[in-house]
């Protein structure tokens, strides 16, 4: 990433283009160089035999010789492949928590939905920035794929996403023995996932009537019948089952009496003023 300087702060690239004058002066000033290969055999002459011995008037020190000393053991190696250029763009996080980089689809945290992140794109790895803090990192995809990692996402979210009827075969089993063993009944089959809604649809009815319905599983289950349709009205009318509660209204606590709602006197009977009694 280019680190441009300030616009107008000289003070800014003064430390990089100081020794931009002495180069030209020094090293190519009055040469003749007819190819490039002629600019980098007088260029390498120059460092070495010409300005890296003469002595520096800040340091004291002949040029080359701080750099053999200080400078060279700290050097990596030259690179063998080409600079890995990366993207960098400002995605938003969608409402079905994916964000979009180069044309490809990568999840991220419920709490970062609708937020809008800083991304860099690389060969290998795309990560993602909130404020400067790195939020996510995923493997890069090509264009059109997506990269999904299954912890971004609620156990129920997932679990829909995958059609997953074991998972809400266990859920329901959470609210009794029979509903438990109605909804595996239910899920039975080749195909599970197509059952989903008669899951939902129980799980629905669990939280609704809560032991009312484990007993109205067993009865539908002792008479063989799996329907999630016919089991609903069985739990509401089933006269053997304690009914629910009653909802019951509270009295409204400024209630007015009734003679606040009589009809007014009429006029003729309506005593003037100053009329004896």
């Amino acid at each position: 990433m280019i680190d441009a300087t300030r616009v107008r702060h000289p003070k800014d690239k003064a430390r990089v283009e100081r020794a931009v004058p002495t180069v030209r002066d020094d090293c190519f000033g009055g040469e003749r160089l007819r190819t490039i290969e002629d600019a980098r055999a007088r260029a390498r002459r120059w460092c070495l035999d010409e300005y890296g011995m003469k002595r520096h008037s800040r340091t004291q020190r002949l040029p080359r010789e701080h750099f053999e000393a200080e400078e060279r053991p700290s050097l990596l190696p030259a690179p063998t492949t080409p600079y890995d250029v990366p993207i960098w763009c400002d995605p938003k996080v969608g409402i079905d928590q994916f964000a979009a980089v180069a044309k490809s689809l990568y999840s991220l945290p419920r709490d970062l939905r609708r937020h809008t992140l800083r991304a860099r794109a690389d060969s290998q790895l795309v990560r993602f920035f909130e404020h400067g803090k790195l939020v996510k990192t995923h493997p890069r995809v090509a264009p059109g794929k997506r990269s999904i990692d299954t912890a971004d996402f609620p156990e129920e979210s997932l679990a829909c996403a995958q059609r997953d009827a074991a998972f809400f075969v266990r859920k329901a089993a959470e609210h009794g023995e029979h509903v438990g063993r109605f909804a595996a009944a239910l899920a039975a089959g080749p195909r599970p996932w197509t059952r989903m809604r008669a899951l939902f649809k129980l799980i629905g009815l669990a939280r609704k009537y809560g032991e009312r319905l484990d007993a109205s599983c067993k009865t539908a289950l002792d008479a063989d019948m799996v329907d999630i349709y016919r089991l609903a009205d069985l739990v509401r009318l089933d006269p053997r089952l304690s009914p629910p509660p009653a909802k019951v209204i509270p009295l409204a606590r400024y209630l007015r009496p009734a003679s606040q709602y009589a009809l007014p006197l009429a006029r003729s009977e309506r005593r003037n003023e100053g009329d004896e009694p």
